[in-house]
């Protein structure tokens, strides 16, 4: 896939590095002169100096074939100007934006941005949940705001240890994205049993999150 990544701050940086590493073709846009030279270092080609919210920038960046837009600087105005940009001038099948105040999360989903990330608002649940295993932690707010993707680390108390996909029933509205057990990220299927020390990653819709956390 090609992946515009608009911000090549510390989030931008780490993202842009581990993509590559992961095979994928990327562009970093960032406005800050002072650190163009690191990242050319670093990324050589793959960056272009500029802002985001510019529609001649994301042109030069080649916004016209990308797969995926990534907005991640440190302002959520200009996360969503340039996920609106991607979306509606120049149709990008995927927007993905960083909200750093959690309480414009529903304001970028009814914009149209497919899917934000709030590191406030997974730090506050880690937190509300006293970070032990077996809490259900929300990753990912896809667009509308009703639908999640889901972390939850499984316990020897879970209902599900020891059990195949084939042997429960899960709730409506709800689906296992995949399983990591060690190193390994396994895909589901429905002789894949679970085990202590599980991390779950699931989608569901929000009204049914609650029927998620106890059948895990």
């Amino acid at each position: 896939m090609y992946i515009i990544i608009v911000g090549a701050g510390k989030v931008g940086y780490n993202l842009g590095k581990f993509l590559l590493s992961q095979g994928h073709e990327i562009m970093l846009i960032e406005n800050d002169k002072s650190k163009m030279d690191n990242l050319t270092s670093e990324f050589s080609e793959n960056v272009v100096f500029g802002d985001g919210t510019s529609p001649e920038v994301l042109t030069s960046a080649g916004i016209a074939r990308a797969d995926v837009v990534v907005a991640v600087t440190g302002e959520d105005e200009d996360n969503l100007v340039v996920g609106q940009i991607a979306k509606l001038i120049f149709v990008v099948p995927k927007t993905i934006a960083r909200v750093n105040n959690p309480r414009n999360e529903a304001i970028f989903s009814s914009l149209g941005i497919d899917a934000t990330v709030s590191a406030t608002r997974m730090i506050n649940c880690l937190i509300e949940e006293q970070v032990r295993a077996g809490d259900m932690v929300p990753i990912l707010t896809l667009k509308g705001g009703d639908v999640e993707i889901v972390q939850v680390e499984l316990t020897e108390k879970s209902p599900i240890v020891g059990k195949r996909i084939m042997d429960i029933s899960l709730p409506e509205d709800s689906l296992f994205i995949s399983i990591i057990r060690n190193d390994d990220v396994l895909i589901p299927k429905g002789d894949t049993d679970f085990r202590v020390e599980d991390k779950i990653i699931a989608l569901v819709k929000k009204e049914k999150e609650q029927e998620l956390r106890k059948l895990l």
